[in-house]
């Protein structure tokens, strides 16, 4: 066997939440091509369709559901669904989150529905996937993966009135580390990828902002912001054999930003 081999997602089934979105089907795009069966879920059921359309237009077998991961019975249904579809659960890479260049409030002012709004996105959208997809795991019998989405914020402060959002992050990094503490013994690893601005519509009204994108990339070594074609190889790593022995890990993909810090 090749040890690129290890790296193969065949006979893998992979949730994705928020898949319909710039991240998120790049996400399940690339698990679809390292050979895994795939779950887009959207809040938004076109958003799901399309991306579920390229996939198989490319060869790929995919089931899209609109659903809202900040509801309990949603992600459950989410979760049955797709062991209906494919006869078992392996993977789930959380792709909803973000929020951060729509509330950019001074830390003494923040307001709390703007505050509850980002945790309800990034933590609320996280947990309840999660735990609904790794029930199936752990009925399942054979392990599984959980790949979550922090970010460089997560342990980098920034004076741009990000308290949410990094309060947030920082909460996915945390669960990151105790999620693969204690479902270590079904079998199952828990990673997060740590990003910093990753180019997508989201944050399109930041980088718009030539001074603002200048100060940024000039912090980057690499010279640049990051591209949504950046993430996937670590998750398929992630997601894959060739990370067995890895768990409750942050993987920074910043371009060298957190190496200068």
């Amino acid at each position: 066997m090749s040890q690129l081999d290890a790296f193969s997602l065949a006979g893998r089934v992979a949730l994705v939440p928020g898949g319909g979105g710039a991240i998120g089907s790049a996400m399940a795009t690339a698990l679809a091509g390292a050979g895994a069966k795939v779950t887009v879920v959207d809040r938004t059921q076109e958003l799901a369709d399309a991306v579920a359309e390229r996939i198989r237009a490319a060869g790929g077998e995919c089931l899209a559901i609109g659903a809202d991961v900040l509801q309990e019975s949603e992600c459950e249904r989410m979760v049955a669904s797709t062991v209906e579809k494919f006869g078992r659960l392996d993977i789930i890479v959380n792709c909803v989150g973000g929020g951060a260049g729509k509330v950019l409030f001074d830390a003494q002012e923040y307001p709390r529905d703007a505050w509850d709004w980002i945790y309800e996105l990034n933590v609320r959208s996280t947990l309840l996937a999660t735990q609904a997809a790794v029930r199936a795991m752990i009925a399942g019998g054979h392990g599984g993966r959980v790949l979550n989405i922090s970010s460089v914020r997560a342990s980098l402060g920034i004076n741009a009135g990000y308290s949410a959002y990094v309060a947030a992050k920082g909460a996915i990094s945390s669960l990151t580390r105790q999620w693969a503490t204690e479902w270590a013994k079904h079998g199952i690893n828990v990673n997060a990828i740590s990003p910093t601005f990753v180019d997508t519509p989201q944050v399109a009204m930041l980088l718009d902002d030539p001074a603002f994108k200048a100060n940024v990339v000039a912090r980057i070594p690499l010279g640049r912001v990051g591209g949504t074609g950046d993430l996937t190889g670590a998750a398929i790593f992630f997601c894959s054999d060739a990370s067995t022995f890895v768990t409750g890990q942050i993987l920074g993909i910043d371009g060298g930003l957190t190496a200068t810090q």
